[in-house]
């Protein structure tokens, strides 16, 4: 492959050397260089790409694409562009034969209920005989092979390697978790979204290494509408009009109120031994009752983006209702058996707002007592302690408050600033830092007609300490408990 077809959809100044010459690899980790490559140096939080220019060219990188000045010897090539992670983006959809223009694509983004809203829309589609690739939170999924994810929205050119391993298992769709720190870095440039989602949005990730303010979060997240053809919205959420003001696709909304293009309307919970879910009629651009197996207006949400999606694609309403009823999504409202008097579940709720809307549905269902175990995660923002303390206090009649992935903070000092938040309510709690020991404790003092939440954990089978993932699954933690206990 020569340089030039890399450079095809960019505009770039040839600083040294020449466009014209063959190449082995698209790089952009210094330690992957090899002869023949193009190294793509990456203005990151942590590192720039541009420091080890003389390094990669002494192991016989054939180009560097750059945008500041690098010193390299006269046999490199030296192509500048305004921006490093865009370049990596077109260049890699290039490298790999531009396999999403193969594919159609779905991008969801939100603060919430990307990831049960992907997994509910790859559901319905695989219904009706469409073979669906999936990125997200949880993991990438390739026809058979799943790939355990790091990101939310991966690097551009695991995107398109990703893109082209779908096309060659006869994927003919994808749905997409897009986030915003996605957006903001390119990682998503170029991709030709058939469908772009917004689910809502709350105030989060902000603070360092993310977004720098509110306006920045909402701006980013707009940026996934000026890239698709068709945008399906929650027009209920209150900064709608705000994302997408400066949208230059179609748009269609979703949500209770009258407004929208596709409506939830006579929403009733249903409650059964064992069992919480709800049910409601669609109407508007669809007429059709549905029930789904998982509680909450949250839920209510989720299904109705799925549904417009699948209205999209042709998808009979029968096979919409029978498929919403089996899509379950691990870590997310995830029941685990473990008493006949009372319910547990392990979900992904790990900021104010997403745990905020779990507890209010929860308590719709009037528990005896609603009981929810949490900890923070080290090296990010303080508020996130202090609100989902605050939250929890206020709504839960008992927190027990534990350690989540400490990273490089003392786990009780996380707790110490999650107690600050609740010390700002009425609300009971006990600490335990020791998260399987919290389990235990959640178990053993169950009462009849206890939810029990294990909120922040959800997917995720380790506990992040001083750099390193330790395996831990709280499915795995709580057989342990059940099976000291002799239960």
């Amino acid at each position: 492959m020569r340089l030039s077809q890399l450079l095809e959809r960019l505009e770039y100044e040839v600083v040294q050397g020449t466009e014209d010459i063959a190449i082995t690899t698209l790089i952009n980790d210094s330690r992957k260089v090899e002869p023949g490559s193009v190294f793509v140096c990456i203005s990151g939080a942590v590192s720039d790409g541009h420091r080890f220019a003389t390094e990669v060219a002494d192991k016989g990188a054939a180009a560097l694409i750059v945008e500041k000045e690098v010193e390299v010897p006269g046999d490199v090539t030296v192509i500048r562009v305004e921006d490093t992670r865009y370049a990596l983006a077109l260049m890699s959809a290039a490298y790999f034969g531009y396999p999403a223009n193969k594919l159609k694509i779905i991008g969801i983004t939100g603060t919430k209920g990307k990831t049960t809203t992907t997994y509910m829309i790859r559901s319905i589609l695989e219904e009706v005989g469409r073979k669906v690739g999936l990125i997200g939170t949880i993991e990438a999924i390739i026809g058979e092979k799943h790939i355990p994810a790091a990101n939310t929205t991966p690097e551009s050119y695991t995107i398109q390697k990703y893109f082209a391993e779908m096309v060659e298992a006869g994927c003919d769709t994808v749905v997409m978790e897009v986030s915003s720190q996605g957006l903001m870095l390119n990682r998503t440039a170029g991709i030709p979204f058939e469908i772009g989602i917004f689910t809502n949005l709350g105030k989060d990730h902000i603070g360092p290494n993310e977004h720098a303010d509110f306006e920045d979060y909402k701006r980013c997240k707009g940026l996934l509408f000026k890239q698709c053809e068709l945008g399906i919205a929650n027009g209920d959420d209150p900064w709608f009009e705000d994302v997408f003001k400066e949208a230059t696709c179609k748009v269609e909304t979703f949500g209770f109120e009258e407004k929208n293009d596709l409506r939830a309307v006579d929403t009733r919970l249903v409650s059964r031994p064992g069992y919480l879910g709800v049910a409601y009629h669609v109407a508007g651009l669809m007429d059709f009752d549905v029930e789904i197996d998982v509680p909450g207006t949250f839920s209510v949400y989720n299904s109705l983006t799925a549904i417009a999606v699948c209205r999209h694609f042709g998808v009979p309403e029968e096979v919409i209702k029978s498929a919403l009823k089996v899509a379950k999504v691990k870590g997310r409202i995830e029941m685990v058996k473990v008493s006949d008097e009372f319910t547990l579940m392990i979900d992904y709720a790990h900021n104010a707002m997403s745990l905020e809307s779990l507890l209010t549905t929860l308590k719709e269902y009037h528990p005896s007592r609603l009981v929810c175990l949490f900890g923070c995660g080290g090296n990010r923002s303080k508020d996130r302690r202090y609100e989902m303390g605050e939250v929890s206090g206020r709504l839960a009649d008992l927190t027990i408050i534990t350690s989540d992935n400490p990273r490089f903070e003392d786990p009780q000092a996380i707790i110490d600033d999650i107690k600050q938040g609740i010390g700002k309510t009425d609300g009971k709690y006990v600490e335990i830092c020791d998260r399987k020991e919290a389990i235990r404790y959640a178990i053993e003092h169950g009462q009849p007609g206890d939810v029990i939440v294990l909120a922040g954990k959800g997917h995720e089978d380790y506990q992040e300490i001083e750099g390193v993932k330790h395996p831990m699954d709280e499915r795995v933690l709580i057989q342990e408990v059940l099976e000291e206990l002799g239960k």
